[in-house]
């Protein structure tokens, strides 16, 4: 499925259930936004995206500890501040290394998401091959896989 298919689901969902959604990106440079905002009656549900490429912008304003930005904790805490700053009900944070190169000690295409759903917040590490434009799109629509699932997961379907 493309991600155009993807956030087009997402919107579904989201009409469907009254959901508001949002995204906190980092190496995505704000493509899961753009798939979300020309997704149907995105004006409706989607409520925006802060892109906090540098880590300067993670630490003041989504208020990430200062130190390494492809963590766990980093994800957390931007999934937790945009679903705030923007009032979503659910969210999606990803940050990572796109590549060519090794980043804070991570290989290229090395991704935390996470994913805020009814005030719980799911994170996790994943792992994408390719050059920075692949890792890019396979971001892209893992982001959007994880949007759906907890999507239909609150509205009592199944994932």
């Amino acid at each position: 499925m493309t991600s155009e298919e993807l956030a087009q689901q997402v919107a579904e969902q989201a009409m469907e259930q009254g959901l508001t959604v949002a995204t906190a990106e980092s190496l995505t440079s704000g493509q899961v936004a753009a798939r979300l905002g020309a997704a149907p009656s995105a004006s409706t549900w989607f409520r925006g995206a802060v892109v906090a490429y540098a880590p300067e912008v993670k630490f003041s304003v989504l208020g990430v500890p200062e130190g390494p930005v492809i963590t766990e904790e980093c994800a957390r805490t931007m999934v937790a501040s945009v679903a705030r700053l923007l009032g979503a009900d659910l969210a999606v944070a990803l940050t990572g290394a796109g590549g060519p190169d090794e980043e804070e000690g991570e290989p290229p295409g090395t991704v935390w998401f996470a994913v805020l759903a009814h005030g719980r917040v799911h994170a996790e590490k994943q792992r994408f091959d390719g050059d920075p434009p692949q890792v890019v799109e396979a971001t892209t629509e893992h982001a959007l896989r994880l949007l759906l699932e907890h999507a239909r997961v609150a509205g009592g379907a199944a994932a």
